[in-house]
């Protein structure tokens, strides 16, 4: 047991059914020692299992055998994982010790890799995940995590390219997909090409393509009966060429190539799972921007208030960092609700408490914080299941009050019209 280890006498254990609880695992390990506690990590909101747990034995040596003998055991039908918890993220986001396996056979699992790879040295972690989830005879990658680059190293050099279970593997240094971005941004020679002319062809494009570099080939992307897509790809010799051409024509009117009223579009060619990878960074990013900042969820909008009158009604309570109107994408037509984000919680405080039931438009607006769906959804189910339906929290007291004040003013507009055609004020209901 390395010096590392032998201090520590907590594992992960990982890989568990949705509804293996504490007692269950504890009923799995205390057979190897004295368990001093257990958590089964749960969603925040919902309570459901994420799929793993932290468990503390007494002893150090009581960890170690429950990793020697008890790794991939089944619990509740389905193999576990159990590695030793590492606290300090920067063993796992350094890259030490990490290799990629990928092209391996439907019928390589966690325990299989593991005992492959073992022979080079002391593993810390190792993960199957299969390419298609829903085909159990998909083609599948993996990752091991030595406890040294040495045996890494060997690992890479002495495996990779051969033969395991009869499908020849690709065997590497792992690399984040951040990094390996970062890098291919400074090696690519592929360039992605839109908004030209459509009679333009590939032998003008390369021709054009030819003034920053040597070109091997072009590509535009026609339809089954011809007609172009509209999207070309263009491979240069190296990467300085490409570059040059990014630099230069991007956003340029060069004559006889750009479609009329446009600006030709070239950029460094990117595969859809990087292009899918950027987008839920830049989703991430944006959440957490918010997540620092008060959100307001306002409904019951006429067709005509749009984004801007949005903001200019909230904007007297304090700074807002975005006003928004949702609509319907396929006809352009409003939802009838939105969100606006304060930068001061006490900002929309004030504009909850101010707001809501206000006439806009001619309709009483219905204001409220904004909440996850998810944490929606739970707070309704917990409600539910509690069977009390005299008690409701503060956000669902705010809905009742707000569905009384628009009842309250859509019968009093009622009665006003009815009044002016002369009926008595007893006929109304």
């Amino acid at each position: 047991m390395s010096g590392q280890q032998s201090s520590s006498s907590s594992l992960y254990v990982g890989d568990l059914a949705g509804d293996v609880t504490e007692a269950n695992l504890f009923d799995v390990f205390r057979e190897v020692g004295p368990v001093l506690s257990i958590r089964v990590c749960r969603d925040a909101v919902t309570r459901r299992s994420l799929g793993y747990a932290y468990v503390n034995f007494q002893s150090p040596l009581d960890a170690e055998r429950t990793i020697e003998t008890m790794n991939f055991c089944k619990i509740k039908d389905k193999p576990c994982r159990i590695m030793w918890c590492k606290r300090d993220p920067s063993l796992r986001k350094s890259g030490v010790g990490n290799i990629f396996i990928k092209n391996l056979a439907p019928n390589i699992d966690n325990k299989a890799l593991h005992d492959t790879f073992s022979a080079f040295g002391s593993i810390l972690s190792c993960k199957v995940i299969p390419v298609n989830e829903n085909d159990p005879n998909s083609k599948r990658y993996g990752f091991v995590h030595f406890q040294t680059q040495n045996a890494a190293d060997e690992a890479v050099a002495k495996v990779n390219q051969m033969l395991l279970n009869g499908h020849q593997v690709y065997v590497g240094k792992f690399e984040r997909k951040d990094r390996k971005i970062s890098n291919l941004s400074k090696t690519y020679t592929n360039c992605y090409v839109k908004h030209f002319n459509p009679k333009v062809t590939d032998e003008e494009m390369k021709k054009f393509f030819e003034r920053f570099g040597a070109v091997n080939s072009v590509k535009i992307l026609s339809s089954d009966d011809g007609e172009a897509k509209g999207v070309a790809f263009v491979s240069f010799t190296d990467h300085e060429s490409a570059q040059k051409a990014v630099d230069e024509v991007h956003e340029s009117e060069p004559e006889g190539i750009v479609a009329p009223g446009r600006k030709l579009y070239v950029a460094r060619h990117q595969k859809k799972a990087e292009r899918e990878h950027l987008k839920r960074a830049a989703a991430k990013e944006r959440a957490a921007q918010y997540m620092k900042y008060a959100n307001l969820y306002i409904k019951n909008l006429d067709d005509s208030v749009n984004s801007n009158t949005l903001h200019d009604v909230f904007k007297e309570f304090g700074e807002i960092v975005s006003a928004k109107v949702m609509y319907d994408k396929a006809v352009h037509v409003s939802k009838g609700f939105g969100f606006v984000c304060f930068k001061e919680q006490e900002s929309a405080n004030n504009a909850a408490a101010a707001m809501n039931g206000r006439i806009l438009s001619g309709k009483p607006l219905y204001v409220a914080v904004a909440q996850r769906k998810d944490a929606r959804k739970a707070q309704l189910d917990q409600l539910y299941r509690n069977g009390r339906p005299g008690f409701v929290t503060p956000n669902i007291q705010q809905n009742a009050l707000g569905a009384n004040v628009m009842q309250q003013q859509q019968q009093q507009a009622r009665l006003q019209g009815m009044m002016q055609q002369g009926m008595p004020r007893s006929m109304v209901g």
